[in-house]
């Protein structure tokens, strides 16, 4: 009931924004860079994120349980939303930009591993950092990857969903299996406006915050033990292995990879195909008969985590390097 009414809130809260973004025409011009092709509201995730944190803080209030780790992940999420919402109107400098996520992620990250403090500070530290680097990484990753309709919502729905069914038989406390289907179910109300052809995008306001909150909700089951980190890195894993090859490669070639482009392999099988949709069950399909059967064993089996990692990425690999002659 819970995931229902966060799916129809989100649905509800996204509606209400499309109205007020075509009134006051906020919207997404195409150009040289765009993979649409008629000005489109942007900025959609704010209603999604709103949706989200309002269903957490519900969540945890039928509960009658207050955890200062989700408070501090809403709170994040809010932040990054505000960030991006100042971005899509104005256009934040990407040195600022980058700065303000970096603090945020520390900060989040500082909060989360306070359980590790215990090994040493120095450990505890250096453990902090990286953790905060992966976070920025992510949250930047989904930016990267939210080029076509219905790609970015599809890919936080399969990994929410899936990561709370796994939590859940991994004997996870109910608030965080809560957290991760709640995140899905969001971005399943938001769906209903972003499905191609799109009628709203989620913009920075929402592509930011839900790669910080997959980050932070993957942060945070690997340190409370709730889920194996690896588990989530095998479910993003299209996401992760598109943009991270992207970026290698654009590193590489002594491209300025700071810069918008149509690169990736989503945006080039977008234009091959003349279809987002045939993209989005691509994605689908990879992601539910492959990424999560993997995921599950790597539940099953954590003892093989490595090895399954590996394998779910092997492929995804050898077809980027098959798609670098596309156009």
């Amino acid at each position: 009931m819970v995931f229902a009414l966060a799916t129809l809130l989100s649905a509800l809260l996204c509606g209400i924004y499309l109205w007020w973004a075509r009134r006051l025409q906020l919207l997404a011009e195409p150009d040289h860079r765009s993979s649409h092709s008629a000005p489109t509201p942007h900025g959609g995730g704010v209603g999604l994120i709103c949706a989200f944190v309002i269903s957490l803080l519900l969540l945890q209030s039928f509960q009658g349980q207050w955890h200062s780790a989700y408070l501090v992940l809403a709170g994040c999420a809010v932040l990054l939303m505000l960030l991006g919402i100042l971005d899509d109107l104005r256009g934040l400098a990407i040195a600022p930009r980058l700065l303000l996520y970096l603090l945020i992620s520390l900060a989040s990250a500082a909060w989360l591993l306070q359980p590790l403090w215990s090994m040493g500070a120095g450990q505890a530290l250096v453990l902090t950092f990286i953790a905060a680097f992966g976070l920025l990484s992510l949250l930047n990753i989904y930016n990267f990857m939210d080029g076509i309709d219905g790609i970015a919502a599809l890919q936080a729905i399969v990994a929410g969903a899936a990561a709370a069914v796994i939590a859940s038989a991994a004997g996870a406390p109910a608030l965080y299996v809560g957290a991760c289907g709640l995140l899905a179910a969001c971005h399943l109300g938001f769906l209903l406006w972003n499905w191609p052809p799109a009628k709203m995008f989620m913009g920075d306001a929402g592509s930011v915050a839900t790669g910080y909150l997959l980050g932070a909700l993957a942060l945070l089951g690997a340190v409370q033990g709730y889920l194996p980190l690896a588990c989530w890195l095998v479910l993003l894993a299209v996401f992760i292995t598109d943009a991270g090859w992207t970026l290698a490669w654009r590193i590489v070639t002594g491209q300025r990879f700071t810069e918008p482009h149509r690169m990736h392999a989503y945006q080039r099988l977008s234009r091959r195909w003349g279809s987002h949709l045939k993209v989005d069950v691509l994605l689908l399909f990879i992601t539910l008969t492959w990424s999560v059967p993997i995921a599950w064993a790597v539940h099953a089996n954590p003892d093989h985590a490595l090895f399954l990692v590996i394998l779910a990425y092997l492929p995804l690999l050898g077809f980027m390097a098959k798609m670098r002659s596309m156009t």
